[in-house]
């Protein structure tokens, strides 16, 4: 048995790239992580100001470093960037920041070349895509939008309501994301949500106890997601009762999505026009694996082709963060850490030949 002693290269420093990076040491792999940003804290230190976890930190911690503070408080944005990077700081693993993986292409011995924005090529025996989302926002192409004089922005562009003081504003979107910003703009702003259906709320608290501790004990949290797509059809609101009194008795206005743009606004569903100053979609994301095209890894639609995070099309190529990758929480703070075990025991059969 020959053991392959180049490093497998993580693409991503967030929470599944230091889940992975964890698991892949513990392995007896030589994890190496590349970070695009400046620091090993993925895209949390880039989302809106006031983002706070949707889960517990006792529900938000990951394997050997429990989440400081109360374990009940809902951890903010910072406080969850700085967590990770302390996490980084304790796995005695190899992290290059600030550099950003352009392709990854096959070697001639196997194995793989990694390139980066910096031009170097970095062989590796192993890949772990773990780049997460947010560089990659996805925003449904509306008809009208190339004239529309407003601001049109992605919620990955937000970041606090300032700027939008007294604006009329539409968002577009019903997952938490955009009932939690349209809510904080409905007090400095006049705002409308646009959305396809009703949005689906779900009680924050149940018997006095956080949604988490029951997705915990009944199992939903790690149901496969064959068992998901029977279960949930849309993703649901947590909410403590404010959000659902907004939308039902103000100050938000919720309405069917608009069907076009106009030079200064919006057409809603019931052909009325109205000028609008700013539309904030609020549509999701989409995998950012724009660097895995080339190799023959994604099919047409830039998703990646996996069973389980583990490639079907290149063997030593895995997959951390993908939303329902294998279970309700595949990427979050505490799901990642168990797809991560699950894909690197791929990875360390393949690198060690077995």
């Amino acid at each position: 048995m020959t053991v392959d002693l180049r490093p497998t290269v993580i693409v991503g420093g967030g929470q599944s790239g230091l889940s992975a990076a964890r698991a892949a040491r513990n392995t007896g792999l030589h994890p190496l992580i590349l970070e695009a940003g400046p620091r090993p804290a993925g895209s949390w230190p880039d989302y809106y100001d006031s983002l706070t976890l949707f889960s517990p930190a006792r529900y938000s911690t990951m394997p050997d470093l429990p989440f400081p503070g109360d374990p009940d408080r809902y951890p903010a944005r910072d406080e969850v960037a700085n967590y990770l990077e302390q996490y980084a700081a304790g796995l005695g693993v190899e992290i290059r920041t600030e550099v950003r993986v352009t392709a990854v292409e096959p070697a001639e011995r196997g194995g793989f070349v990694v390139r980066t924005a910096h031009g170097d090529g970095i062989e590796a025996a192993a890949v772990v895509a773990a780049s997460g989302s947010f560089g990659n926002p996805y925003q449904p192409d509306i008809p009208g939008q190339d004239q529309f004089g407003g601001r049109l922005l992605h919620v990955a562009d937000y970041r606090n309501p300032a700027p939008h003081a007294g604006n009329r504003i539409v968002v577009v979107g019903a997952g938490n994301s955009a009932i939690q910003v349209a809510y904080e703009l409905g007090q400095v702003a006049r705002v409308s949500l646009a959305t396809r259906y009703p949005v689906k709320f779900v009680p924050q608290v149940i018997a006095g106890h956080d949604l988490h501790r029951w997705l915990k004990i009944t199992g939903f949290d790690a149901l496969p997601p064959a068992w998901l797509a029977r279960l949930v059809n849309r993703t649901p609101v947590l909410d403590t009762g404010r959000y659902r009194a907004a939308v039902e008795s103000g100050p938000l206005d919720r309405r069917p999505t608009f069907t076009s743009f106009t030079n200064d606004g919006v057409i809603w569903a019931d052909g009325t026009a109205e000028p609008v100053d700013v539309v904030i979609m609020a549509t999701g994301y989409r995998p950012n694996l724009g660097y895995l095209r080339a190799l023959g890894a994604l099919d047409s639609s830039g998703a990646p082709v996996h069973r389980g995070g583990v490639s079907v099309t290149h063997p030593g190529l895995v997959y951390v963060g993908l939303e329902f990758q294998r279970s309700f929480a595949s990427n979050t703070l505490r799901g990642a850490c168990r797809d991560a075990e699950y894909v690197t025991g791929t990875l360390g059969a393949h690198v060690r030949g077995d």
